[in-house]
């Protein structure tokens, strides 16, 4: 499962759906989001993917903190 939070909204989508398969790198991954959500992939720029050790992955904004 990937969980992504996109533009204050959460989404659980399956990895098939995505066409994301284990082992992608971040890049790749940001390109399927891209297609998926319809927008550039440049949107993405600021989002990090943190991969959790039960496979699934958390596609969210960079936290900035101070």
């Amino acid at each position: 499962m990937v969980h992504i939070r996109f533009e204050g909204r959460s989404y659980d989508v399956d990895e098939a759906r995505l066409g994301v398969k284990a082992g992608m790198n971040d890049d790749l991954i940001k390109e399927r989001l891209a297609q998926h959500f319809d927008v550039h992939l440049e949107r993405w720029n600021s989002y990090v993917i943190d991969r959790r050790p039960s496979g699934d992955l958390i596609v969210r904004p960079e936290a900035v903190y101070g």
